[in-house]
């Protein structure tokens, strides 16, 4: 089984609770059927020719498993992983460190890959491609490269936002997936299999009130599901029931949708600040006080998939549905609405 080696970017605590849940097979590993059986494929071909598996780019929303599949993937091809990101490779000589502390058939997983500074970037083309990079000895007119081969290496990629990406790097990578979110049927089997670990009773209609309100994001989840669990252990029996759930999770301002407090503040705003729209991405994050980045990456997502806000060319739109979720009347223009 591949041995996981951590660089940066996630901490110790982290990957003590994070560990005890991340399955280590494709056979384990629940949701996203489409990705594992393309990757299933990809991974036996590989081991057959021994050769690395091709470079990988996994994106979409976060939490939704991209690091834990790099996990997988490393397993499955009995590799080590090695795990960094792009905003802790500062500089050329950063990633040459890491990729020379590489060995055969390694696999690195660079998350938020479209944060590497251009200069990084450069010299990770040739990397991907020849596995081999170019370092420049010297200054001045003395200055010279010398080119150092690398270990066969298979480089994963993730990121939030797939179109901050260079064309030139995401060329180089072979399989490249978008992520999608989780089903509550998914979401149900992996908090079953998460109350397991954790060994709490679960109940399975406290486990569709918790899939119900996870936002379609096993990470949120997990992390509602030991939330809830405290509310048991305190409040009640231990066994988490839909009658635990709900009131757990009305304290914790998770409503019935799976919107919280940052979620229901942005349909708010749109909807009291700015008559319910047209309002510029840029307009509204300053409005909210929050940066645009997050809006788009992190909540806007899950609030367009759910019919709650719309992209049109003039700004952001709240739907009807957001009106009638959030309590206000129907404008006149959305009355016609089904």
């Amino acid at each position: 089984m591949g041995k996981r080696i951590i660089t940066t970017g996630i901490t110790e605590e982290d990957e003590k609770v994070e560990s005890y849940l991340r399955p280590r097979t494709l056979d384990e590993y629940m949701g996203q059927e489409k990705l594992k059986e393309m990757l299933s494929v990809y991974i036996k071909a590989a081991k057959m020719r021994h050769d690395p598996l091709d470079h990988v780019l996994l994106y979409g929303p976060p939490g939704l498993g991209k690091t834990t599949l790099a996990g997988v993937i490393a397993n499955e091809m009995n590799s080590k992983l090695k795990i960094t990101s792009g905003p802790a490779i500062e500089k050329p000589g950063d990633l040459a460190s890491v990729l020379n502390g590489l060995e055969q058939g390694d696999v690195l997983f660079v998350d938020e890959i479209h944060r590497l500074p251009r200069q990084v970037e450069e010299v990770l083309y040739p990397a991907m491609e020849d596995y081999a990079i170019d370092i420049l000895i010297g200054k001045g007119p003395s200055a010279r490269s010398i080119r150092l081969d690398l270990p066969k290496f298979t480089l994963i990629g993730a990121t939030t936002r797939a179109g901050l990406l260079t064309a030139p790097l995401r060329d180089r990578f072979g399989i490249t997936h978008r992520m999608e979110y989780y089903t509550q049927e998914e979401l149900k089997r992996i908090l079953m299999r998460s109350a397991r670990v954790f060994d709490c009773e679960l109940s399975e209609d406290g486990a569709e009130e918790l899939a119900r309100r996870s936002r379609g994001t096993p990470r949120l989840a997990n992390r509602l599901l030991k939330r809830v669990r405290d509310f048991a252990q305190i409040k009640y029996d231990g066994r988490i029931t839909t009658e635990v759930a709900n009131h757990a999770l009305d304290l914790l301002n998770v409503d019935r949708l799976g919107l919280d407090v940052e979620d229901r503040r942005i349909l708010e705003c749109v909807i009291t600040k700015f008559d319910g729209g047209p309002v510029g991405l840029e307009t509204l994050g300053a409005a909210l006080g929050e940066d645009i980045g997050t809006l788009e990456d992190v909540y806007e997502p899950y609030l367009i998939q759910n019919g709650l806000l719309q992209r049109t060319p003039r700004g952001r739109v709240a739907t009807r549905r957001a009106f009638e979720h959030m309590g206000y009347a129907i404008p006149v223009n959305l009355q016609e609405e089904h």
